[in-house]
């Protein structure tokens, strides 16, 4: 992978991380343009996915630290409430995780007609959201939360938007645009640390090293600091945008994009 490689994959995963048109899917579909290998994909995502994991905290940082100190009053109120919720929402893609991880990973090497069906699932979800007119509800139940998290542990499969599904979802469960998008941003913190300290330990356990991947540590550097860069002004974007509720665009772009990841291949061949 060459740095030029790495800065476009990075801003890739930075904007594709919070906009509902799925990461994982543009990942997949970039790499294959640039040929990468496994070895490559697995350092470069552990790497890129902190990096986003970073950005929501830097945009974020209000939320994130008034929880952890209406979490300290140790008393139930509405930042352990929201607490709670996501640690409710993190209960499916756990499971997913613990027991299915394997099988989710053989799905990624099954090449771009999976990518490209999962984005056509994102655009039909993002067109429902965007159409339905649910009753609006002030909370965030833990129910809804719950429904959420399925969303998300579903949205593990490549090209199935993990914020695209999870916003969708609470959308059309009725949840307040203004909550939701900031909800669906700190929920997936938990999710994204826990998978890149599983690759790790998985990559610890076969002897596996970054140095052995190929690439050097500025191609790593360049794709972090992208991701971060990228992660920052998509997860503010994107916050905006919900609020608005100008989801219909991104819905047929991902339809746009799903048709041709499963297209094209088959033009190639």
């Amino acid at each position: 992978m060459t740095w030029i490689e790495s800065l476009i994959l990075g801003l890739l995963q930075g904007l594709t991380e919070y906009l509902p048109i799925s990461s994982s899917g543009h990942l997949a579909i970039g790499s294959a343009l640039f040929g990468l290998n496994g070895e490559e994909n697995l350092t470069f995502t552990v790497a890129v996915h902190i990096a986003t994991v970073l950005s929501t905290l830097v945009i974020l940082w209000k939320e994130v630290v008034w929880i952890f100190n209406d979490l300290f009053k140790l008393k139930w109120n509405e930042g352990t409430r929201y607490a709670v919720n996501i640690l409710i929402s993190m209960i499916p893609v756990a499971i997913v995780g613990f027991f299915f991880k394997d099988k989710v990973e053989a799905i990624f090497g099954s090449g771009l007609l999976v990518v490209g069906c999962c984005l056509l699932v994102t655009a039909l979800l993002l067109a429902f959201a965007y159409y339905a007119k649910p009753r609006q509800r002030e909370h965030i139940s833990p129910l809804h939360a719950f429904v959420i998290g399925i969303a998300q542990a579903i949205a593990v499969l490549p090209g199935l938007s993990r914020s695209g599904s999870t916003i969708a979802t609470g959308l059309l469960l009725g949840n307040k645009k203004e909550r939701l998008a900031q909800f669906s941003f700190l929920m997936v913190i938990p999710p994204i640390l826990g998978e890149a300290l599983l690759d790790v330990k998985d990559m610890t356990e076969m002897g596996f090293s970054a140095a052995m991947s190929g690439l050097s540590p500025m191609v790593v550097g360049v794709g972090f600091v992208a991701a971060f860069v990228a992660g920052c002004f998509a997860c503010k974007w994107m916050i905006n945008i919900v609020k608005k509720g100008k989801l219909i665009w991104f819905a047929l772009y991902c339809a746009v994009v799903g048709l041709a990841a499963i297209i094209v291949p088959l033009l190639v061949k």
